[in-house]
Parts: C-alpha cells; sequence; structure tokens
C-alpha cells in the first residue's frame, strides 16, 4: 500500500505549520462546490427562460450535479489516497473552474445540462480530498476543530445558497444574473489552485515500477449501483418520476455484488476500491447511518420552504433566502463550538444536537402549519436559528466521530463513502419530502409544506434514534461517550 508524505503529523514528528492555511483552502473550494448544490434553485425561472429550458431540463440542472457528484466521491477518494490528495484535489478544482465557466456560457440547455454533471463530477473529486487531508494533519482536539469548521462549511454552504443566488439576481437581474451565479466560482478556483500548490502536502514518492491499483471493476458496480439508487428518487424530487421504481432494486442488489466483489478482491490480496474493514473501525458505521439520515431530514426543510414562500406567498428569491439564513447563523456558531466539544463529550454530543434540531423542525412545522402571510419569514426565525444551533452540533462532530479511527492511508476513501451517503440521504429525503409536498398540488393547487416538514421531523427522529443506538453501544463498552 503507497503511504502518504511525511508532511503531516505522526505522533513522532511535529505539526505541519503549513495545515492551518492548507486547511482554509480546503475549505472555500469545499464550499464552493457544496455552494452550488443548491444556490441554482432560486435561479430555475431565470434558466428557464434564458436557455429556453423545459422542466426535464430544469430537473437535470439540479439533479444532474447531485448524481454526478455522488457517482465520483469514493472513487477519487481512493486515487487520492494512492497518489496524493494534493494532485487530486488540484485536477477537481481545474475542472471545477472550468465546468463552471462552460455553465455560464451555455447556449442551450442542453449544453448546460452537459457542464452541470462535469461541474458535479469535478465537485465529487475534490471533497473527499478535504476530510482526508484533516485526517493527514490533524491530530487530537486540532483534528475536532478543523472537522468544526469543515462542518460549518457544510452547513452554511448549504442554507446561504439561496440567499447567494438571489443577491447576484436581484444585482444583476434574472436575465444575466443566472449566469453570474457560475461565474463567481472563477477567480475563486484559480486562488484555491495557486495556494493549493504552495500550502498543501506533497504527494507521496513513487515507488518506481509500482502500479496503482484502481480496482476498476469496483468503481464500475459501484457507480452503477449508486447511479441505480439515486436516479428514480432524485427524478421524483419535484412530482413524479420518469424512470422506473425498480431502477433503485437493480441498483440495491449491484450494490450488494459490489460488496461481495471487494470482500473476493481483499482475499486475492489485491488493493479494493473500498476496504471493507472500514465497517469494523468503532463509529464508522454507526456515523454514516446517522450522517445519511440527517442530510435527509434537514435539506428538506430548505427546499420546503424556499418554494413554499415563492409560490404561496410570493417572496422574492432574495427573500426566500434569506427566510432561511437563521438556520445557517445558528449552525455557523456552534458548528465550531461542537468540534471543540466533541473530543470530551462525544456521541453525547451529537445525540443532544439532534434533539435540538427535532424541537427547532417541529415548532417550523407548527408555525408554518398556524397560517401563512407576509410576517411568515419573521415568524420562523426563532424555529430556524434553534434548528440551526442543534444541527452545528451533529455534522462536524458526527463527521469527527466516524473517521476517528479510520487509517490516516484510508482517509481520503472513508470521507467519500461518508458524502457518498450524505448524497443518498440527501436525494432520498427530497425525494420522499417533494413526494408529499407536491402531493395536492393537481387537486386543490395547494402545496402541503405542514405534512413534508412532518417528514423532515421524522427523518431528523430516525437519525436521533440512530444516535441513541450508538451512544448506548458505547456506554455499554466502555463507559460514557
Amino acid at each position: 500500500m503507497t503511504s502518504e508524505p511525511s508532511a503531516g503529523p505522526t505522533p513522532d514528528d511535529a505539526p505541519d505549520p503549513r495545515r492551518w492555511k492548507a486547511l482554509w483552502v480546503c475549505l472555500v473550494a469545499g464550499f464552493m462546490t457544496l455552494l452550488d448544490v443548491s444556490i441554482v434553485n432560486v435561479a430555475l425561472p431565470s434558466i428557464q427562460s434564458g436557455v429556453e429550458a423545459t422542466p426535464s431540463d430544469l430537473q437535470w440542472v439540479v439533479s444532474g450535479y447531485a448524481l454526478a457528484f455522488g457517482l465520483t466521491l469514493v472513487p477519487s477518494g481512493r486515487i487520492g489516497d494512492a497518489v496524493g490528495r494534493r494532485t487530486v484535489f488540484v485536477v477537481g478544482v481545474v475542472l471545477f473552474g472550468l465546468s463552471s465557466l462552460a455553465c455560464g456560457l451555455a447556449p442551450s440547455a442542453e449544453l448546460l445540462v452537459v457542464a452541470r454533471l462535469v461541474q458535479g463530477a469535478a465537485g465529487g473529486i475534490l471533497n473527499p480530498q478535504v476530510s482526508g487531508l484533516i485526517q493527514q494533519l490533524f491530530r487530537g482536539a486540532e483534528r475536532g476543530r478543523a472537522f468544526g469548521l469543515l462542518g460549518a462549511t457544510i452547513g452554511i454552504s448549504t442554507a446561504v445558497g439561496p440567499v447567494v443566488g438571489g443577491l447576484l439576481l436581484a444585482a444583476l437581474g434574472a436575465q444575466s444574473g443566472w449566469r453570474w451565479i457560475f461565474f463567481v466560482n472563477l477567480p475563486v478556483a484559480a486562488a484555491a489552485v495557486v495556494l493549493a500548490m504552495r500550502w498543501l502536502p506533497d504527494p507521496p514518492a513513487r515507488v518506481r515500477g509500482r502500479r496503482i491499483d484502481v480496482d476498476p471493476v469496483g468503481v464500475l458496480l459501484l457507480g452503477a449501483g449508486v447511479l441505480g439508487i439515486l436516479l428514480p428518487v432524485v427524478e421524483s424530487g419535484r412530482g413524479g418520476s420518469t424512470v422506473p421504481w425498480w431502477v433503485g432494486l437493480v441498483g440495491v442488489v449491484l450494490v450488494g455484488a459490489f460488496l461481495a466483489w471487494e470482500r473476493r478482491y481483499t482475499n486475492e490480496g489485491r488493493e479494493p476500491l473500498v476496504d471493507l474493514s472500514l465497517f469494523t473501525v468503532r463509529g464508522y458505521p454507526s456515523g454514516a447511518t446517522v450522517g445519511t439520515i440527517y442530510f435527509g431530514g434537514f435539506t428538506g426543510i430548505f427546499f420546503v420552504l424556499t418554494i413554499h414562500v415563492q409560490q404561496q406567498l410570493h417572496y422574492s428569491p432574495l427573500l426566500a433566502g434569506l427566510t432561511v439564513t437563521p438556520f445557517a447563523l445558528g449552525s455557523a456558531v456552534t458548528s465550531a463550538l461542537g468540534g471543540r466539544l466533541v473530543s470530551r463529550y462525544g456521541r453525547l454530543l451529537v445525540t443532544v444536537g439532534l434533539v435540538v434540531v427535532l424541537i427547532g423542525v417541529v415548532a417550523v412545522a407548527i408555525t408554518v402549519a398556524a397560517g401563512d402571510g407576509p410576517d411568515l419569514g419573521w415568524r420562523l426565525l426563532a424555529p430556524l436559528l434553534v434548528a440551526g444551533i442543534g444541527s452545528g452540533l451533529v455534522i462536524s462532530p458526527n463527521i469527527t466521530l466516524s473517521v476517528d479511527g479510520v487509517p490516516v492511508e484510508r482517509a481520503g476513501t472513508a470521507g467519500g463513502l461518508l458524502q457518498t451517503g450524505q448524497r443518498i440521504g440527501t436525494a432520498m429525503g427530497i425525494a420522499l419530502v417533494g413526494a408529499v409536498f407536491y402531493a395536492g398540488a393537481a387537486g386543490t393547487g395547494e402545496l402541503d409544506a405542514g405534512g413534508a416538514l412532518k417528514v423532515c421531523a421524522a427523518l431528523v427522529t430516525a437519525a436521533l434514534a440512530a444516535s441513541a443506538v450508538d451512544l448506548r453501544n458505547r456506554r455499554r463498552v466502555s463507559g460514557p461517550a
């Protein structure tokens, strides 16, 4: 197995003095890619008129990005582990910048969809390198702080996407503003490449004549399986799907075949795409489960609210984005705090955070059910702030606990698997929430925001149950977590 360079800290040497600078480069690039998950939502009407896109085209502008993102996470994490995370990170950033340029210049809906697919793949290439580099460069309490900042980045990017999109559309107009949603990535990508070459650790030394085993059959099986699972659910996220339900079952079967292949590949003495021993690492399976379910629940809140206030209350895109900003603010504050506290409280911190999120989401659902009105945004401020405060105690501490025992040489793969679970959870959660949200639209024309938010609360409850089970198991083994 190829070893990582000595630039990262080990028990016997000093921490890399560039580690915090390297972290900020990674976080800015990661923020850019995660922002593009949600920023386009408020611009869809402008895109529709700008390139004469059909509803199907618009669906692929959104879901195509998520699909390509999810498909490339694990293979790119594995390649980063083998050839060096800086190399793969830079490739991902360059590809993301070029595809962003192509999105902004796209003269037709078809070319925009293709560019978004490439952009999503680029995001999936660079993101596993971020968590892998944190594992490589940080130890102990510092690692918790670093993952805390990563959690803040994830939470904020998810929530502020509609705000940033709304600001650009308000400032530049609907006709050209949507193109600048993509153009703003260009200076960020250029700066990230320059700084990455300066501050990220050098790639590992290559052994002459040694081939890198990338497990091509494993890549194909996992990619086809994830595609089969995601395709039907992302297509149904806005009410209806053109993909048969049985495609998802085929995806599940292919994932099972992937697991069997990886076990055989490992037994032959080869280097698999995914080392299945990761799932024996304490905290990794339970953390992945909590993260997958939770992302299905909390991302649905933004999906429901940003559409509801625009279509039912006629909020502008900017005002719709500002409505969900309290969640981002609460998450930003407590994510950094959670990163500092996780080493002391462990799984208990995540469990308490999920309780707080649940209280906030239930309050949001009650507030929406109490009646619409122009002041709904103000009435949602406190409940969303509470939910955001809880979320900051969930995301980053859960990542820290999940990967704490993972060997550094497998950190990229482990991070890619966690994020793949998050993408699958997000897609399935929005599909489920969307099905309830649009259920009554065909008959009455009314969107069921209250019912959809109850689904979000149910998913958060399921994540809470999974976290509570892990907390109980940890205490049985070694006392308080």
